[in-house]
């Protein structure tokens, strides 16, 4: 008896499929095409018509939802952009680094970091920020005692926080470098700029392999415009953290090809 697809769909290679099919050894190699196609059939008939996957939701990543916003980025006040030279140094300065970092990417992995660090497991969303912005930062302590701290000869980096040096960031393979993105970036929706979070985007940014993910694409954008929105409250052409903000929206329209982003000169 033909089964219910057979009706509705005719077979694209009829193959006599009598009684002597019910001897087919399923185990043993096809000796020949015919019996190939027999085997084929025999299998597709022992098969159940609906199946149900059985998913263990605690195996399920977390932010498996990607929202990816076309929006652009606030435009520079006026005196505030960058100009187009200057653009253009930056991705080549970044494109050197870059280079240098995936030619020596084995040599800086290999060597052996100090005991006082300890790098976060992946999923340690808040070990990652207390790593790469200190307690005092991390804490929400005043920039002053930041500054205070980073004076000091002898650094305590569970103060201050570590360094993307790059026996770090050799390490890192590019789910982490993502997922440590998403984080800081993540901070820095609801945060201030500082100077520890420009050092590690700089240096994640670095990491990133083209072409984007996804989530990369909408990570990094996210990053432009939050840059973008602080450069536009900032009351002086001359304030410190301009040369940043501008250095990481350049980056991400210049260099990662996000150009609906790019600041352009007057």
């Amino acid at each position: 008896m033909k089964s219910d697809v057979e009706e509705l769909m005719p077979r694209l290679l009829p193959v006599e499929f009598g009684a002597s099919g019910e001897e087919l050894d399923l185990k043993g190699p096809p000796r020949n095409p015919r019996e190939y196609l027999r085997q084929v059939q025999l299998e597709a008939s022992q098969c159940p018509e609906v199946v149900v996957a059985q998913i263990d939701p605690k195996k399920l990543k977390k932010k498996q939802t990607i929202n990816a916003s076309v929006a652009g980025c606030h435009a520079a006040p006026v005196g505030f952009c960058p100009s187009l030279s200057w653009q253009q140094h930056q991705v080549s300065n970044f494109s050197d680094v870059r280079q240098s970092i995936a030619k020596n990417r084995n040599h800086w992995s290999s060597n052996t970091l100090d005991d006082n660090v300890e790098m976060p497991d992946i999923t340690d969303e808040e070990g990652w920020k207390k790593f790469c912005f200190g307690e005092t930062l991390y804490l929400g302590t005043s920039s002053s005692r930041t500054e205070a701290a980073e004076a000091e000869p002898a650094l305590d980096y569970s103060k201050v926080g570590f360094p993307p040096f790059l026996t770090i960031v050799s390490r890192l393979n590019q789910s982490t470098v993502l997922m440590v993105l998403e984080t800081l970036v993540g901070w820095f929706e609801e945060n201030d700029f500082a100077p520890q979070l420009g050092r590690w985007l700089y240096a994640l940014l670095a990491c990133l392999e083209k072409p984007l993910l996804p989530e990369a694409h909408s990570c990094i954008r996210q990053l432009a415009r939050r840059c973008a929105q602080l450069r536009s409250a900032l009351e002086s052409e001359e304030h410190e953290k301009l040369p940043a903000l501008n250095l990481l929206v350049c980056l991400v329209a210049r260099y990662f090809e996000q150009s609906d982003l790019a600041d352009q000169p007057e």
